[in-house]
């Protein structure tokens, strides 16, 4: 069977219909995007009910954001990971360059407008309200997850067109990580960024993400500073990995569970973090996440798991990270067989024939709801990784 003829059709199809759609959709938590919603003050300004709220969005299998007018709109992280994605395909000849080229500057262009102001770098956060049990962000509050991946973006532009606009803004972004985000301390030092400027929690990959581009950006500017408070952030998660080489999502009491796309987000700043600064010494704990990572997410059918300990959900975030985590680890040729059959799985069970990925497939249904971010350019990144490194 030729995989990978099947991927780049499945590839196309995805990318046909993301650049039909203009890059913008739906997410699995804009519900508080909802403009019935926002006119309703007795609902909106309860906590609870937004929760509940946003998870009635997420969780339904039923689309109702039409009924309740939720709009398509853009989303920074998506258009960064779209970004990513084709700055990927510009070193493919198989694919049209100079309209590749063309894309991926409006895209940029667009990303560096979509900033939000007021913050001492440049940084970026979703295009909708979002509560969470830890904490609530108005549209557009920046996070270190956001900020991390358009920064990212940014940077893998600058080295496709040398744009030393994009440069410029994605160096800024440091100032933004290490200005205004809040630390938990650890051990020896070590601590934690906070997830955004206005919360105090120790969610490891969002922690991790920050290093990772810190770790980057010293890589451009020989900073030391950035490196040696990059190690801190790392060696914080490090210090928490469970003996098996997992982590639970966070330190908090009810984020202790342990998932295999978060997973992957670690593994793959440990990694990059060691490519950027030559610091080797976080390399046995890499080995050993990478150990569980692999044998304990994705079962001998090439599904993925969305927990270590049950099948469903089976997520789309998870085999697009899969593909992202062993590309950046350099260890996706080593693992091709496995890779291959994940993603042929994944196609086969979970690409609509529009083109588009279904979020979730549960025990006795699929959620076919078409996300922008959560789905479509998660795996639009993902493939594009894997049609780069695999020739």
């Amino acid at each position: 069977m030729n995989y990978k003829e099947n991927i780049i059709t499945a590839f196309n199809k995805l990318k046909n219909y993301c650049e039909e759609n203009d890059y913008k959709g739906w997410d699995p938590y804009d519900g508080l995007n909802s403009r019935i919603f926002r006119v309703l003050p007795l609902l909106s300004k309860s906590k609870i009910v937004r929760l509940a709220w946003i998870q009635f969005f997420r969780r339904s299998p039923l689309n109702f954001r039409k009924f309740f007018v939720v709009k398509k709109e853009l989303n920074p992280k998506g258009i960064a990971l779209f970004i990513s994605g084709y700055c990927n395909l510009l070193k493919l000849e198989s694919f049209d360059q100079e309209e590749i080229r063309q894309k991926l500057i409006r895209l940029s262009d667009l990303l560096v407008n979509l900033k939000t102001s007021g913050y001492s770098g440049a940084c970026w956060g979703y295009n909708f309200e979002w509560q969470s049990r830890a904490f609530y962000f108005k549209k557009f509050t920046p996070t270190v997850v956001a900020t991390s991946y358009a920064a990212n973006a940014l940077l893998d532009v600058f080295e496709i067109t040398g744009g030393e606009q994009y440069l410029e803004t994605a160096i800024s972004s440091k100032n933004f990580i290490l200005k205004d985000l809040k630390r938990t301390a650890g051990s020896n030092g070590s601590f934690a960024f906070s997830y955004s400027p206005f919360d105090q929690t120790s969610v490891f990959n969002a922690s991790l993400l920050g290093a990772k581009l810190l770790s980057r950006i010293y890589s451009y500017t020989g900073e030391k500073e950035l490196s040696e408070i990059a190690n801190k952030a790392v060696r914080y998660c490090v210090d928490f990995q469970n003996d098996d080489g997992s982590w639970y999502y966070s330190t908090l009491p009810h984020h202790q569970w342990i998932d295999s796309f978060h997973t992957g987000f670690n593994l793959e700043c440990i990694a990059e973090y060691s490519k950027f600064t030559g610091d080797s010494s976080f390399t046995e704990a890499f080995h050993k996440g990478m150990e569980y990572y692999l044998n304990n997410f994705f079962d001998s059918k090439g599904r993925s798991k969305y927990y270590n300990k049950i099948l469903y959900p089976i997520d789309i975030h998870a085999p697009a990270q899969l593909v992202v985590t062993l590309a950046h680890s350099g260890l996706l040729e080593k693992n091709r067989d496995m890779v291959d059959q994940v993603i042929f799985w994944t196609i086969k069970n979970m690409q609509s024939p529009k083109g588009f990925f279904y979020y979730q497939k549960q025990k006795y249904f699929t959620n076919k709801i078409s996300y922008i971010r959560w789905s479509q350019a998660w795996m639009f990144y993902g493939l594009s990784n894997y049609l780069v490194n695999i020739q």
